[in-house]
């Protein structure tokens, strides 16, 4: 009798471990994420039983100590979570009931890419899936150059502008043989979690000078073409304006000059002047 028991609770046990096999279902593909916005990391179960009453760990492949998610016990035990990943995962429980134990990410980082292992566990079971994460930038508008005038020197100020990034990407000025020119002003604005930057340069003589935004692989470009003319126009304003200047100044002198001699005279004029317009009041 003994030995029919055991016989019996041997085959129980082997067809309850049976029936609680399952095969654990990540992505074959990346899943492609954009940095700043919410991505779901998919996980499920073959056949899709409840996972309720099993754990549920995310973590990640690549990092050393690194937990994403645990479930267990009915509840979310994040005691032992990356402290990178704090408040930015969420389980949905009542998926949960059907075998789904996908991750939420939200406000993706680029520190977020790598491999991450979903991890069920039951009872008398256990398997696992791998989701691989790239994290995507947000590309913004092309850099647009403008001529922002001259400065005293005679230097021509460019001003290179570009927005819609996340996140904030780099801008380079470049000559013609590719040398980086050295920014004088920067600005960077923020608006709706969108980055716009704008870099200024001074430019002292023709060349084909290039504005380049980059966040990443990705590279946008603008190029403008300084030519001797721009830089012969600005002298010749110049010489105008001074000999204006001069002319105005000597005009002034003279003035003055002959106001203080015919004082009197304007004097006389000026009292002719007002009897003149009361009478024919």
């Amino acid at each position: 009798h003994k030995q029919c028991f055991q016989a019996e609770m041997f085959g129980y046990l082997l067809s309850l471990s049976f029936t609680e096999q399952y095969e654990v279902v990540g992505s074959s593909d990346p899943v492609f994420a954009v940095a700043g916005e919410d991505v779901i990391l998919p996980c499920s179960v073959k056949p899709n039983i409840s996972v309720v009453d099993m754990r549920v760990e995310w973590f990640r492949l690549d990092l050393k100590d690194s937990v994403v998610h645990v479930y267990e016990d009915h509840v979310d035990k994040n005691t032992d979570q990356s402290q990178s990943y704090r408040g930015r995962t969420k389980l949905n429980h009542q998926e949960l009931q059907r075998g789904d134990a996908s991750l939420k990410l939200a406000s993706v980082q680029f520190s977020d890419e790598g491999r991450y292992k979903c991890f069920i566990q039951s009872k008398s079971w256990f398997d696992d899936a791998t989701v691989d994460v790239k994290v995507e930038a947000v590309v913004g508008h092309p850099p647009v150059i403008t001529v922002d005038g001259f400065g005293h020197s005679g230097g021509l100020h460019l001003q290179c502008q570009s927005e819609g990034w996340y996140p904030e990407p780099d801008l380079e000025w470049l000559n013609s043989e590719g040398v980086s020119l050295s920014s004088e002003t920067t600005e960077t604005h923020r608006n709706a979690d969108r980055f716009s930057v704008k870099h200024t340069v001074t430019i002292h003589h023709s060349d084909k000078i290039h504005c380049r935004v980059k966040l990443r692989h990705h590279m946008l470009e603008a190029l403008i073409i300084t030519t001797s003319n721009m830089f012969h126009s600005w002298r010749t304003s110049v010489i105008l304006i001074s000999v204006s200047v001069v002319l105005s100044v000597i005009a002034a002198i003279l003035i003055a000059v002959f106001t203080r001699k015919n004082r009197g005279k304007m004097l006389v004029f000026l009292i002719f002047y007002i009897f003149y317009v009361n009478t024919s009041v």
